[in-house]
């Protein structure tokens, strides 16, 4: 990664931009960027005229005779896991490397978070879970989640996204948001996510490069796999494997996302080479008001 000292002074930059991002959604039904999603139990009481019939308790009401409800307390504030993939695809970039821009977006959701005192954790993985650190609250915990992005260096280059879903199903014992930060560039995963969503909402964050979707005409170039090292020699000014390329690229991602809309996983694709506060403010609005028309906030 870059220079660990020029690095911080951008994240300093985040901070303060990012505080203009979550009071630009203090509005209306959004009260921050990040709002909590559950409810908890509060009491039984009497029905008044009025309640919503939806929270009738049946089997109170049959024992006595007369309507009683159900009251529940929402939760205002959540936890959130970051799961970020550190694999050896993540150091590739035309203009800049998709493991700064996850780095970028990890810091600027969590001062929102920090903003709403929301509490925040870090699932490193590579093709195992490289590390893992519980959620908390508070600057220091979130400083210190930025530290260990910047600093750490995985075991392995390889790329098990299953295996990370896999893990977090089984220590998360909280409803947590999980945001997956990565390029998606991985063995069959959906499986795990599928199990995972089952008790958390799962939120996919694909950070991708311009040039993997498109090759441009630069004659003969050797390409190489940063996690397996395999190289091949392609002819680039060929317009026939220029096309495939593209149209291959372009099933494999229609495919993804058609698998993430089918399992209720929210998707936001972004590029290394464009800004994304726009288009993250954009996202977490609307994925609000989705879960507002569901009922869930």
């Amino acid at each position: 990664m870059e220079d660990r000292a020029e690095l911080i002074r951008q994240i300093k930059k985040i901070d303060l931009k990012t505080g203009i991002l979550v009071e630009g959604l203090q509005s209306g039904l959004h009260h921050s960027l990040f709002r909590g999603q559950g409810i908890e139990f509060a009491e039984i009481r009497e029905y008044v005229p009025g309640d919503d019939i939806r929270s009738i308790d049946w089997k109170v009401t049959a024992r006595y005779n007369h309507p009683f409800i159900k009251e529940y307390t929402e939760e205002r504030d959540q936890t959130f896991y970051f799961m970020v993939d550190i694999s050896g695809s993540g150091t590739f970039g035309s203009e800049t490397t998709k493991q700064k821009k996850i780095l970028e977006l990890v810091s600027s959701l969590g001062f929102a978070a920090l903003r709403n005192n929301d509490r925040v954790g870090l699932c490193l993985f590579s093709d195992r879970v490289e590390k893992f650190i519980p959620a908390h609250r508070g600057r220091k915990h979130l400083v210190s989640i930025i530290n260990t992005l910047i600093d750490f260096r995985p075991v392995s280059d390889m790329t098990d996204l299953g295996a990370a879903a896999k893990f977090l199903s089984r220590v998360l014992s909280r409803r947590s948001s999980v945001i997956i930060l990565s390029d998606f560039i991985s063995p069959s995963f959906m499986l795990p996510l599928r199990i995972l969503r089952r008790r958390h909402e799962v939120i996919a964050l694909r950070v991708i490069d311009g040039r993997e979707r498109e090759i441009p005409d630069i004659g003969y170039i050797e390409l190489e796999d940063p996690e397996t090292g395999e190289q091949v020699l392609v002819n680039t000014s060929d317009e026939e494997f220029r096309e495939r390329y593209r149209a291959l690229v372009g099933e494999a991602e229609a495919s993804l996302h058609h698998e993430f809309s089918k399992h209720r996983i929210h998707e936001l694709a972004l590029t290394t080479d464009e800004p994304y506060e726009i288009s993250v403010k954009r996202f977490f609005t609307g994925l609000a008001t989705r879960r507002y028309h569901a009922g869930i906030l």
